[in-house]
């Protein structure tokens, strides 16, 4: 797989990507991911931004994001630190 894929149960990103992000295997990822270490968050675009996500990956006080269209075109990246270590603080 090389892009992202979007289908009724949501967006599928490819391991690559995200575990090239965090500068982990794609073993490694997988099993952070298993652990609840790397967490996820989708938001859907309103207004201007209508038609476009942000899939979000959270790990080690770091996150990375992709902005996606509708097709599952990559529209950007960025990756920073995070003030939480992953999105499960927002509880």
């Amino acid at each position: 797989m090389t892009g992202v894929i979007r289908d009724e149960n949501g967006f599928t990103v490819p391991a690559e990507v995200i575990a090239t992000a965090f500068g982990l295997t794609e073993r490694e990822m997988a099993e952070r991911m298993r652990k609840g270490e790397i967490t996820s968050r989708t938001e859907a675009g309103i207004g201007d931004d209508a038609g476009r996500w942000r899939l979000s990956f959270s790990y080690a006080g770091r996150t990375f994001r992709l902005t996606v269209d509708a097709a599952g075109t990559i529209l950007s990246r960025a990756r920073f630190d995070s003030a939480l270590p992953n999105f499960l603080n927002d509880l």
